[in-house]
């Protein structure tokens, strides 16, 4: 294996389209307001993740207008936010994520999303196939990158024109916010390869990850370009491997084969490649949902994109870790029902493993005092 010179960085997910204990029923429900999202940004800010995932579409709330009611209660917190070629135009997404970044004192990050739902597509008038979706996306990208830089930007594609459009107000990060992206496709990849700075992929096993990344390496490579690498997982820890098995059988004690069916039927009309992959881990069944050591596929049944969770105790989620370091992953978003607790479970147990600047680390007291005199005995988080 690899050796692992560097610390990785975490992320965290904001679930502005819902969260609870158990998948696919409304028992056990939270209401996801804006107290419950500022609590959850609050720790995740006070526990040393490196940012939030802010997801986007019809089923959220809109990642814009909720990055801009966090980001003054937040101190270092980064917001992963999404553009959507095709259903904004790059002069006025550079326009927002100018006035975001500076709002934000430069921690705005840009997560750019085709969007893989046809029918979703249509409702919000884009009436455009897969390669077409990804030429947009393309020139775009072309465009807004440019506008970011300060350029002034007239230019004739396939699917977009400009003409002298211009960004007036700068963002406060030079040339612009990093560029996250994620796509299984072969046009993905070429998109990735060209523009992006850190590439995206769901929690697929080990050695599918590793193909997709020494692919997406060696075509940017082509194009003299280096791109990092990130993954998005789900995770359920706890302080024994039993108990995170139990707790994940708990997350779907609910759903039945009739919800699950239907869940997989809308996964079945979508055109992106990724979520192909991930219907192919499970295949809407509920057996053999470990589809590699520790990696849980249970989530993907009923919830589309990320579907797959990292299961076990810490040293065996932190051991999982460590080998997508190897690959080449440098960022881990995560998350995990109900998302504030999880957030805290996993800080608290998985964290410590790594150099990783987390609030154990920095503040007290840790653990109440015995009978008002002493200190807790200090143990190791190993």
């Amino acid at each position: 294996m690899k050796k692992i010179t560097h610390a990785p960085e975490f992320f965290w997910f904001l679930p502005t389209h819902g969260d609870g204990h158990y998948l696919g029923t409304q028992q056990g429900g939270r209401t996801v307001d804006l107290p419950y999202l500022q609590q959850i940004a609050l720790a995740a800010d006070n526990l040393g993740y490196t940012g939030v995932l802010i997801p986007t579409g019809k089923s959220c709330e809109d990642s814009w207008l909720v990055a801009s009611a966090l980001a003054p209660l937040t101190r270092k917190l980064k917001f992963l936010v999404a553009v959507r070629p095709g259903l904004q135009p790059p002069s006025l997404a550079a326009r927002m994520t100018s006035t975001l970044d500076r709002i934000s004192n430069g921690r705005l990050l840009i997560n750019v999303v085709t969007g893989g739902d046809p029918e979703e597509n249509k409702g919000d008038g884009i009436y455009l196939d897969h390669a077409q979706r990804y030429q947009v996306t393309r020139e775009f990208l072309h465009v807004y990158r440019r506008l970011l830089a300060g350029e002034k930007v007239s230019f004739q594609g396939e699917q977009l024109q400009v003409d002298n459009a211009e960004l007036l107000f700068p963002t406060q990060q030079e040339n612009g916010p990093p560029i996250y992206f994620g796509g299984s496709s072969d046009p993905a990849v070429d998109v990735a390869a060209e523009h992006v700075d850190t590439y995206l992929t769901w929690g697929e096993p080990p050695e599918q990850v590793a193909e997709k990344v020494a692919k997406v390496k060696a075509k940017a490579a082509e194009r003299g370009r280096d791109v990092e690498f990130g993954i998005r997982l789900h995770v359920i820890v706890r302080d024994t491997a039993q108990q995170a098995w139990d707790a994940a059988e708990q997350l779907i004690s609910h759903l039945d084969d009739d919800i699950i069916a239907r869940a997989q039927a809308i996964f079945s009309r979508m055109d992106s490649t990724g979520q192909a992959r991930m219907r192919e881990l499970h295949s809407g069944s509920r057996d053999n949902l470990e589809i590699s050591p520790n990696l849980w596929a249970g989530i993907g049944l009923v919830r589309g994109g990320a579907g797959t969770a990292l299961v076990g105790d810490a040293q065996q989620v932190a051991e999982r870790i460590r080998e997508y370091q190897a690959i080449g992953i440098s960022k881990f978003i995560l998350s995990g029902y109900p998302h504030l607790e999880e957030a805290w479970s996993f800080a608290e147990r998985v964290m410590p493993l790594f150099a990783t600047n987390t609030a154990s680390n920095r503040y007290g007291p840790h653990g109440e005092t015995i009978g008002n005199t002493e200190l807790p005995r200090q143990v190791s988080a190993s």
